[in-house]
């Protein structure tokens, strides 16, 4: 939500369906294409794995990704000043991690300079 506001009411991620993938599909490129490759251990585990990644950790139906860090996404599209832009990525990516055990909360948030 806090994206939300600095975008203009943009949402971070607005996955859609494709002829040839799924709307959940879309939403765990939009994550890669944003965050990066997931781990393999966590791309290989999981009860619909297999819905969603082949067998080498890859999309099963989405190949082609266009990376875009949050630091270009805030940059290049929200014209946020390069400095701002590195500033609020570093702010709102530790939030975003993967694995909800190494994600920041607020008590670790709250002395961040952007703040």
């Amino acid at each position: 939500q806090l994206f939300e506001l600095l975008a203009g009411g943009d949402y971070l991620f607005d996955p859609q369906a494709g002829s040839r993938y799924t709307k959940d599909e879309d939403h765990i490129a939009q994550i890669i294409e944003l965050i990066g490759e997931f781990p393999q251990t966590p791309a290989l585990q999981g009860k619909y794995n297999s819905r969603f990644f082949t067998r080498k950790g890859e999309l099963r139906h989405i190949n082609k990704l266009r990376y875009w860090p949050l630091e270009e996404v805030l940059h290049d599209k929200y014209e946020f000043s390069r400095e701002t832009a590195q500033t609020i990525a570093s702010f709102l990516s530790p939030m975003l991690r993967l694995n909800p055990e190494k994600r920041a909360g607020a008590s670790e948030l709250v002395h961040h300079r952007w703040l």
